[in-house]
Protein backbone atom coordinates (compact mmCIF):
# COMPACT_ATOMS: atom_id res chain seq x y z
CA UNK A 1 0.00 0.00 0.00
CA UNK A 2 1.05 3.62 -0.65
CA UNK A 3 0.62 6.81 0.79
CA UNK A 4 0.11 9.91 -0.43
CA UNK A 5 1.11 13.53 1.34
CA UNK A 6 2.08 16.94 0.42
CA UNK A 7 5.37 18.11 1.95
CA UNK A 8 6.52 21.49 0.68
CA UNK A 9 4.81 22.23 -1.64
CA UNK A 10 6.07 18.44 -3.09
CA UNK A 11 3.32 15.26 -3.69
CA UNK A 12 4.84 12.09 -1.87
CA UNK A 13 4.52 8.73 -2.47
CA UNK A 14 5.99 6.42 0.13
CA UNK A 15 5.06 2.87 1.10
CA UNK A 16 4.62 3.62 4.71
CA UNK A 17 2.31 6.54 6.84
CA UNK A 18 4.87 9.65 7.64
CA UNK A 19 4.84 10.17 11.34
CA UNK A 20 3.04 14.30 11.64
CA UNK A 21 2.09 14.08 8.00
CA UNK A 22 -1.16 13.86 7.14
CA UNK A 23 -2.58 11.51 3.64
CA UNK A 24 -3.86 13.17 1.15
CA UNK A 25 -4.47 12.70 -2.35
CA UNK A 26 -2.59 13.42 -5.23
CA UNK A 27 -2.20 12.85 -8.90
CA UNK A 28 1.29 12.04 -9.70
CA UNK A 29 4.31 12.06 -7.29
CA UNK A 30 7.01 14.55 -7.26
CA UNK A 31 9.50 12.23 -4.82
CA UNK A 32 8.61 8.44 -3.86
CA UNK A 33 10.18 7.22 -0.34
CA UNK A 34 10.64 3.68 0.20
CA UNK A 35 10.69 2.86 4.35
CA UNK A 36 12.87 -0.28 4.98
CA UNK A 37 14.78 -0.63 1.50
CA UNK A 38 17.77 0.37 0.09
CA UNK A 39 18.62 -0.04 -3.54
CA UNK A 40 19.72 -3.30 -4.65
CA UNK A 41 22.95 -2.52 -6.32
CA UNK A 42 24.13 -0.65 -3.23
CA UNK A 43 26.38 -3.08 -1.93
CA UNK A 44 27.83 -4.30 -5.22
CA UNK A 45 29.46 -0.86 -5.48
CA UNK A 46 33.10 -0.48 -6.02
CA UNK A 47 35.11 1.36 -4.17
CA UNK A 48 35.53 3.69 -6.85
CA UNK A 49 32.04 3.94 -7.28
CA UNK A 50 31.65 6.25 -3.85
CA UNK A 51 33.23 9.68 -3.59
CA UNK A 52 32.54 10.68 -0.09
CA UNK A 53 31.98 14.83 0.17
CA UNK A 54 31.82 15.23 3.43
CA UNK A 55 32.53 14.24 6.86
CA UNK A 56 30.70 16.00 10.24
CA UNK A 57 33.76 17.13 12.54
CA UNK A 58 31.61 15.60 15.55
CA UNK A 59 31.08 12.06 16.39
CA UNK A 60 29.12 10.11 18.92
CA UNK A 61 30.78 8.31 22.05
CA UNK A 62 31.96 5.65 19.82
CA UNK A 63 34.26 7.99 17.74
CA UNK A 64 31.52 7.50 14.75
CA UNK A 65 30.98 10.46 12.72
CA UNK A 66 27.54 12.13 13.24
CA UNK A 67 26.95 11.82 9.81
CA UNK A 68 28.63 11.43 6.38
CA UNK A 69 27.71 12.35 2.75
CA UNK A 70 28.85 10.38 -0.11
CA UNK A 71 28.24 10.85 -4.19
CA UNK A 72 27.17 7.08 -5.57
CA UNK A 73 27.70 6.36 -9.06
CA UNK A 74 29.43 10.13 -10.44
CA UNK A 75 27.06 12.08 -8.69
CA UNK A 76 23.81 9.69 -9.73
CA UNK A 77 22.92 8.85 -6.37
CA UNK A 78 23.74 10.44 -3.16
CA UNK A 79 23.97 8.49 0.42
CA UNK A 80 23.58 9.93 3.93
CA UNK A 81 24.77 7.53 6.50
CA UNK A 82 24.48 8.85 10.28
CA UNK A 83 26.21 7.49 13.53
CA UNK A 84 23.21 5.47 14.83
CA UNK A 85 23.38 3.74 11.25
CA UNK A 86 19.92 5.17 9.64
CA UNK A 87 20.72 5.34 6.24
CA UNK A 88 19.18 7.53 2.95
CA UNK A 89 19.70 7.44 -0.41
CA UNK A 90 18.79 10.19 -2.91
CA UNK A 91 18.75 10.32 -6.74
CA UNK A 92 19.79 13.27 -8.93
CA UNK A 93 16.91 14.44 -9.60
CA UNK A 94 15.19 14.62 -6.21
CA UNK A 95 12.47 11.84 -7.53
CA UNK A 96 13.71 9.00 -5.43
CA UNK A 97 14.50 8.41 -1.24
CA UNK A 98 15.46 4.61 0.09
CA UNK A 99 15.80 4.17 3.86
CA UNK A 100 16.80 1.78 6.14
CA UNK A 101 17.37 2.07 10.38
CA UNK A 102 18.14 -0.15 12.96
CA UNK A 103 16.35 -1.51 16.04
CA UNK A 104 15.45 -0.17 18.77
CA UNK A 105 15.05 3.21 16.01
CA UNK A 106 11.65 3.52 14.61
CA UNK A 107 9.91 5.07 11.44
CA UNK A 108 9.29 8.31 13.95
CA UNK A 109 12.87 8.44 14.18
CA UNK A 110 13.32 8.00 10.40
CA UNK A 111 11.20 10.91 9.75
CA UNK A 112 13.49 13.22 11.78
CA UNK A 113 15.79 12.85 9.14
CA UNK A 114 13.46 12.54 6.31
CA UNK A 115 11.65 15.91 7.11
CA UNK A 116 14.75 18.11 7.80
CA UNK A 117 17.91 17.75 6.46
CA UNK A 118 16.43 14.82 3.44
CA UNK A 119 14.51 16.58 1.72
CA UNK A 120 16.38 20.13 2.56
CA UNK A 121 18.74 18.36 0.23
CA UNK A 122 15.63 17.02 -2.48
CA UNK A 123 14.38 20.93 -2.40
CA UNK A 124 18.00 22.11 -3.24
CA UNK A 125 18.70 19.03 -5.84
CA UNK A 126 15.43 20.66 -7.37
CA UNK A 127 16.51 24.34 -7.58
CA UNK A 128 14.75 25.45 -4.39
CA UNK A 129 17.29 27.62 -1.55
CA UNK A 130 15.88 26.90 2.18
CA UNK A 131 16.84 28.79 5.30
CA UNK A 132 17.05 26.83 8.58
CA UNK A 133 14.07 28.62 10.05
CA UNK A 134 10.66 29.11 10.97
CA UNK A 135 7.42 30.53 9.27
CA UNK A 136 4.50 32.01 11.04
CA UNK A 137 1.48 33.93 9.01
CA UNK A 138 0.25 37.23 9.80
CA UNK A 139 -1.73 39.21 8.02
CA UNK A 140 -1.51 36.66 5.15
CA UNK A 141 2.08 37.25 4.88
CA UNK A 142 5.46 35.23 6.04
CA UNK A 143 7.42 35.86 8.53
CA UNK A 144 10.84 33.72 9.13
CA UNK A 145 12.47 33.26 11.91
CA UNK A 146 16.21 32.53 11.39
CA UNK A 147 18.78 30.84 13.79
CA UNK A 148 20.90 27.88 14.47
CA UNK A 149 19.82 24.80 16.24
CA UNK A 150 18.35 26.37 20.04
CA UNK A 151 17.99 29.80 18.71
CA UNK A 152 14.70 29.58 20.12
CA UNK A 153 12.83 29.07 16.41
CA UNK A 154 10.14 26.39 16.94
CA UNK A 155 9.13 28.01 20.63
CA UNK A 156 8.69 31.17 18.78
CA UNK A 157 6.31 29.74 16.09
CA UNK A 158 4.51 27.66 18.93
CA UNK A 159 3.57 30.55 21.13
CA UNK A 160 2.39 32.04 17.73
CA UNK A 161 0.06 29.30 17.59
CA UNK A 162 -1.01 29.20 20.80
CA UNK A 163 -2.19 33.17 19.82
CA UNK A 164 -3.99 31.92 16.97
CA UNK A 165 -1.65 32.90 14.39
CA UNK A 166 -1.23 30.10 11.44
CA UNK A 167 2.21 28.31 11.43
CA UNK A 168 3.46 27.83 7.63
CA UNK A 169 6.97 26.00 8.06
CA UNK A 170 9.14 24.55 10.91
CA UNK A 171 12.68 23.72 10.85
CA UNK A 172 12.44 24.41 6.75
CA UNK A 173 11.64 27.64 5.01
CA UNK A 174 11.68 27.49 1.41
CA UNK A 175 12.64 30.25 -1.03
CA UNK A 176 10.16 30.15 -4.24
CA UNK A 177 11.46 32.36 -6.60
CA UNK A 178 8.87 34.46 -7.83
CA UNK A 179 11.72 37.31 -9.82
CA UNK A 180 11.35 40.14 -6.72
CA UNK A 181 9.01 38.20 -4.48
CA UNK A 182 9.38 35.00 -2.87
CA UNK A 183 6.81 32.08 -1.26
CA UNK A 184 7.36 29.89 1.78
CA UNK A 185 5.72 27.15 0.84
CA UNK A 186 3.56 25.36 4.09
CA UNK A 187 5.69 22.17 5.06
CA UNK A 188 3.80 19.93 7.54
CA UNK A 189 1.73 20.25 10.40
CA UNK A 190 3.63 19.64 13.34
CA UNK A 191 6.26 21.79 15.62
CA UNK A 192 8.96 19.76 17.43
CA UNK A 193 9.69 20.73 20.93
CA UNK A 194 12.19 20.36 23.63
CA UNK A 195 10.60 19.39 26.99
CA UNK A 196 11.58 22.91 28.55
CA UNK A 197 9.81 25.07 25.77
CA UNK A 198 6.91 23.06 26.65
CA UNK A 199 7.25 23.63 30.17
CA UNK A 200 7.50 27.60 29.23
CA UNK A 201 4.26 27.47 26.87
CA UNK A 202 2.37 25.45 28.47
CA UNK A 203 3.20 24.84 31.88
CA UNK A 204 4.52 21.18 32.38
CA UNK A 205 7.18 19.35 30.23
CA UNK A 206 4.57 16.63 29.75
CA UNK A 207 2.22 18.56 28.09
CA UNK A 208 2.77 17.38 25.01
CA UNK A 209 3.12 13.98 23.68
CA UNK A 210 6.77 12.26 22.53
CA UNK A 211 8.32 12.55 19.05
CA UNK A 212 9.84 9.28 18.59
CA UNK A 213 10.25 6.89 21.51
CA UNK A 214 13.97 7.09 21.47
CA UNK A 215 14.40 11.57 21.62
CA UNK A 216 13.83 13.31 24.31
CA UNK A 217 11.79 16.13 22.01
CA UNK A 218 8.03 16.53 21.59
CA UNK A 219 6.06 17.76 19.17
CA UNK A 220 2.96 20.17 18.55
CA UNK A 221 0.11 18.85 16.44
CA UNK A 222 -0.90 21.34 14.03
CA UNK A 223 -3.88 19.40 13.22
CA UNK A 224 -5.88 19.67 16.41
CA UNK A 225 -7.34 23.17 15.74
CA UNK A 226 -8.56 24.85 13.12
CA UNK A 227 -6.26 27.52 11.45
CA UNK A 228 -3.29 26.35 13.17
CA UNK A 229 -1.68 25.34 9.71
CA UNK A 230 -1.19 26.95 6.82
CA UNK A 231 -1.15 24.80 4.02
CA UNK A 232 -1.26 27.77 0.89
CA UNK A 233 2.27 29.33 0.02
CA UNK A 234 2.54 33.12 1.40
CA UNK A 235 5.13 35.85 -0.30
CA UNK A 236 7.56 36.14 2.06
CA UNK A 237 7.35 39.74 3.79
CA UNK A 238 10.32 39.63 6.35
CA UNK A 239 12.54 37.91 7.93
CA UNK A 240 13.37 38.06 11.34
CA UNK A 241 17.50 37.04 12.30
CA UNK A 242 17.20 35.48 15.85
CA UNK A 243 20.22 36.58 17.83
CA UNK A 244 21.39 34.82 21.12
CA UNK A 245 19.38 35.22 24.10
CA UNK A 246 20.63 37.94 26.81
CA UNK A 247 19.23 39.11 30.30
CA UNK A 248 19.90 42.82 29.25
CA UNK A 249 16.64 43.99 30.97
CA UNK A 250 15.78 46.35 27.52
CA UNK A 251 15.67 42.31 25.93
CA UNK A 252 13.62 41.30 23.46
CA UNK A 253 14.57 44.71 21.27
CA UNK A 254 15.17 44.86 16.86
CA UNK A 255 16.61 46.91 14.87
CA UNK A 256 17.56 46.54 11.15
CA UNK A 257 20.36 44.46 9.52
CA UNK A 258 22.35 45.83 6.52
CA UNK A 259 21.68 43.99 3.59
CA UNK A 260 25.21 42.98 3.31
CA UNK A 261 25.25 42.00 6.80
CA UNK A 262 22.14 40.18 6.50
CA UNK A 263 23.12 38.28 3.32
CA UNK A 264 26.14 37.17 5.16
CA UNK A 265 23.63 35.99 8.16
CA UNK A 266 21.60 34.01 5.75
CA UNK A 267 24.46 32.01 3.97
CA UNK A 268 25.43 30.99 7.50
CA UNK A 269 21.70 29.75 7.97
CA UNK A 270 20.56 28.00 4.55
CA UNK A 271 20.27 24.88 4.88
CA UNK A 272 22.54 21.54 3.58
CA UNK A 273 25.38 24.22 2.97
CA UNK A 274 27.88 22.05 3.64
CA UNK A 275 26.36 19.56 0.62
CA UNK A 276 26.40 22.36 -1.86
CA UNK A 277 28.70 21.71 -5.16
CA UNK A 278 29.63 24.63 -6.81
CA UNK A 279 26.82 25.17 -9.36
CA UNK A 280 24.42 25.28 -6.14
CA UNK A 281 26.61 27.76 -4.27
CA UNK A 282 26.21 30.20 -6.53
CA UNK A 283 22.37 29.55 -7.24
CA UNK A 284 21.96 30.07 -3.44
CA UNK A 285 24.45 33.38 -3.56
CA UNK A 286 22.81 34.90 -6.17
CA UNK A 287 19.51 34.01 -4.69
CA UNK A 288 20.09 35.08 -1.28
CA UNK A 289 21.56 38.46 -2.67
CA UNK A 290 17.96 39.37 -4.30
CA UNK A 291 16.55 38.44 -0.80
CA UNK A 292 18.41 40.75 1.27
CA UNK A 293 17.57 43.66 -0.72
CA UNK A 294 13.35 42.99 -1.29
CA UNK A 295 12.58 41.70 1.54
CA UNK A 296 13.11 43.35 4.98
CA UNK A 297 15.59 42.05 7.38
CA UNK A 298 15.49 42.72 10.97
CA UNK A 299 17.89 41.19 14.04
CA UNK A 300 16.27 40.50 17.15
CA UNK A 301 17.94 39.56 20.52
CA UNK A 302 15.42 37.59 22.36
CA UNK A 303 15.26 37.42 26.68
CA UNK A 304 17.16 34.94 28.32
CA UNK A 305 13.92 34.43 30.47
CA UNK A 306 11.83 32.00 28.38
CA UNK A 307 9.15 33.93 30.61
CA UNK A 308 9.13 36.60 28.54
CA UNK A 309 8.34 34.55 25.42
CA UNK A 310 4.88 36.72 25.30
CA UNK A 311 7.44 39.82 25.18
CA UNK A 312 9.24 38.61 22.21
CA UNK A 313 5.48 37.77 19.98
CA UNK A 314 4.63 41.14 20.97
CA UNK A 315 7.50 42.74 19.70
CA UNK A 316 7.83 40.93 16.53
CA UNK A 317 4.02 41.94 15.83
CA UNK A 318 5.03 45.65 16.49
CA UNK A 319 7.73 45.69 14.82
CA UNK A 320 6.51 43.92 11.64
CA UNK A 321 3.34 46.14 11.36
CA UNK A 322 5.90 49.62 11.80
CA UNK A 323 7.33 48.13 8.43
CA UNK A 324 4.04 48.41 6.61
CA UNK A 325 3.32 52.13 7.93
Amino acid sequence: MHYGCSIYGLDVLANRPIPTVPHSSIATADVRVSFGVLPEWLNSLAPDQVETAYVADYADEHGNPAFVFAKLHEGDFYRFTYADKTEFVVDRAGREIWTTWLAPLTLEDTATYLLGPVMGFVLLLRGLVCLHASAIVVDGEAIALVGPAGAGKSTTAAAFAARGFSVLAEDVVTLDDRGDTFLVRPAYPCIRLWPASAAALYGSRSALPPLTPNWDKLYLDLTQSSGQFENEPRRLAAIYLLDERSDDPQAPFAHAVDPAAGMISLVANTYGTKLLNKHMRAREFALLSRVSQHVPLRRVTPHADPAAIPKLCDLLLADFENLHV
